[in-house]
């Protein structure tokens, strides 16, 4: 198993167990994304997750509840990386070509981390991330360069509905790097 897949089998797992730790009456509890209830961040992970089947023709199938869904997703993005043919397949991506491996890594692995936060804070539960998601979350973040960072935090700059990064949020110098890190990616810790 490469590296690029446990990662992503990592933060699934972490995941999973949030979704599964939802109350049924906590699903529509705002989550820290103004738009969105903890149930939308789901769909959001499972619409990316789609997203990410697409170009090597995967398809997802409708669940009828929110973990359910997460678990059939996990296990196609699962079966993608596993392929070295599907995992290693060029696709067109809004930042360039890339690998489709590579494409899962740069989105669904890493909004796995962040919105994993968004639901723990909707819901009540531990908001603690990684620290190694978060020092390699941050140094990407960091080094993402300002024109882009405005294209990111431009409500509909890859698509209709698309929002990747809100307003950043000050977050003093000395906080935890957990919250520079949700500060800049424009949440309230």
């Amino acid at each position: 198993m490469g590296e690029i897949a446990e990662r992503y089998r990592r933060r699934a797992e972490a995941f999973e167990r949030k979704v599964a730790a939802v109350p049924a009456d906590q699903w529509e509890n705002q989550s820290p994304c103004a738009k969105w209830t903890a149930r939308d961040v789901v769909d959001h992970v499972l619409t990316m997750h789609a997203v990410m089947l697409t170009p090597v023709a995967r398809t997802l199938e409708p669940a009828d509840d929110p973990l359910t869904a997460f678990q059939e997703a996990r296990a196609a993005v699962e079966d993608v990386l596993d392929d070295p043919i599907a995992a290693l397949t060029e696709v067109d991506t809004p930042t360039g070509p890339m690998t489709t491996e590579r494409h899962i890594d740069e989105v669904v692995s890493d909004d796995l981390v962040v919105h994993g936060w968004d639901l723990a804070r909707a819901t009540g539960q531990d908001e603690t991330m990684d620290p190694v998601d978060i020092e390699s979350l941050w140094t990407k973040a960091a080094a993402i360069p300002p024109e882009v960072m405005t294209k990111y935090r431009t409500p509909g700059a890859f698509g209709e509905g698309i929002e990747v990064y809100g307003a950043e949020v000050p977050v003093p110098p000395e906080a935890p790097l957990q919250d520079r890190l949700l500060g800049l990616l424009g949440r309230e810790p």
